[in-house]
């Protein structure tokens, strides 16, 4: 089993995203499950949403505590202790951060992946939220699904054509422009 666990703040997408990444999971043959952790419901409140993936049904509900991946919808959440970001990550597992930065600017322990794409400014060069609340949701997603094997690219862009309320292509172009923007920390940074 696959567990993800992803961190941003209300009315970025988390749940969303998460939700595109189950049905493009179910797509391709494989069982998903997604569902969200609220604190106080509003706006820019830090919020995790879970999935997890597996070739067989999958009977767990509790919150994934021992992720093999994390996402990070929002870089600023890096630093507040209470969202411990990295918190139960395992050895090897991708933790993919919003940020235009480059992933050796985060200090992560080596045995982390750790990459960036900038889903901010590509939500906003799509035009998906406002300048002030960019949805950054399918941009992280499609630098996701670059960074592993859960899910194909065509698989990923269907599901957001078929799971996004508005603005499907652009969302679409989002997450395929992230897909292809993804940087990756390199051997040895830390």
């Amino acid at each position: 089993m696959i567990e993800i666990r992803l961190h941003g703040r209300g009315g970025q997408g988390a749940v969303v995203g998460a939700t595109i990444l189950a049905k493009a999971v179910m797509k391709e043959g494989n069982y998903a499950q997604a569902f969200p952790l609220f604190g106080a419901e509003r706006r820019g409140a830090p919020v995790q949403a879970f999935l997890r993936v597996d070739s067989k049904y999958i009977y767990m509900k509790d919150i994934v505590e021992k992720p093999d991946h994390v996402i990070v919808l929002d870089a600023g959440l890096i630093k507040t202790k209470a969202a411990q970001v990295d918190k139960g990550l395992k050895a090897g597992g991708w933790i993919l951060i919003n940020a235009p930065e480059d992933p050796q600017e985060f200090q992560f322990p080596p045995d982390f992946s750790v990459a960036t794409v900038d889903a901010t400014s590509i939500a906003l060069k799509h035009k998906l939220g406002t300048s002030q609340a960019p949805i950054v949701n399918t941009a992280i997603i499609g630098g996701f699904a670059k960074l592993t094997d859960l899910v194909s690219l065509d698989t990923l862009l269907e599901a957001i054509g078929k799971e996004v309320p508005v603005k499907r292509e652009a969302n679409a172009a989002a997450a395929k422009e992230a897909y292809y923007s993804v940087k990756v920390r390199s051997e040895g940074d830390s």
